[in-house]
């Protein structure tokens, strides 16, 4: 007799792809994304825009994104402990601020300033329960729960021009972060850099753009193979739908927690 059964699980793709932009001029993608699925359901996840005015901003992104998510899987979390909201906004503060100091390090590490590797960064901590968020910077947060509601848990800090913002470097980044815990039953989360929020974000109103989302969450729930559905991915980011409107580099995670 077969007694095996599906196991509830997180199903994430992400990817970061080079605008067009930066493929014009022979730039390298200066966006990065890093996420790990820990025990008892917990996915943390973080993406990372380098600023394009910093001269090694994709090395601050792919720092401060590892960072963030390798001092969260050391934490020996569990949904027991996530339960309190102050510990949940320690984490994220906490993580935040590894994640500046590993950019500061290496910095000093390659006889630069903080400043040339300048990045915003997004990260968040889901469970089956809840989610949360913290942001510095442009980009965005969004998770969906059972009855179908999408909302933002992060929106773009823009300055008072659309391409400023604020950046992990910057004096000020850690007390100024964005932050939003949302205890509700999770099924969707997603996180994007801001070459894509002008096509997910409905700027006027400052909500997610359910028709963006609402596809993209039906495919990873649906993707059964992992690898095939982050070359669909890539190739959605590079499509014309996407770069017709947006010519800058493009980070996507997306996460659908799978029940039996």
């Amino acid at each position: 007799m077969n007694t095996s059964k599906q196991i509830d699980h997180w199903r994430v793709v992400a990817a970061s792809v080079c605008g067009t932009s930066h493929i014009r001029n022979k730039q390298l993608c200066q966006d990065a994304h890093n996420w790990q699925l820990l025990p008892d359901n917990i996915l943390v996840a973080a993406a990372a825009d380098g600023a394009g005015s910093a001269s090694q901003g994709k090395i601050g992104a792919m720092v401060a994104t590892e960072a963030a998510v390798e001092h969260l899987s050391i934490k020996e979390v569990s949904r027991a402990f996530l339960a309190d909201d102050l510990v949940v906004q320690s984490l994220l503060s906490d993580a935040l601020l590894a994640a500046k100091k590993a950019v500061e390090t290496e910095a000093a590490a390659c006889n630069q300033q903080p400043q040339d590797l300048a990045t915003t960064l997004i990260i968040t901590i889901a469970t089956p329960e809840m989610v949360a968020a913290a942001q510095i910077g442009d980009g965005m947060a969004v998770a969906k729960n059972r009855q179908g509601n999408l909302i933002a848990l992060t929106i773009p800090n823009n300055g008072e021009y659309i391409n400023e913002t604020t950046f992990l470097t910057s004096l000020d980044a850690i007390d100024t972060a964005q932050m939003r815990l949302w205890r509700e039953e999770i099924v969707n989360v997603g996180i994007l850099t801001d070459g894509l929020q002008m096509l997910a974000l409905n700027m006027v109103v400052g909500e997610p753009h359910k028709p963006f989302f609402f596809p993209l969450f039906d495919f990873i729930e649906n993707a059964e193979d992992k690898t095939l559905a982050k070359e669909q991915l890539v190739r959605f980011l590079g499509s014309d739908r996407i770069t017709q409107r947006t010519d800058d580099d493009l980070t996507l995670i997306i996460a659908a927690f799978n029940r039996t």
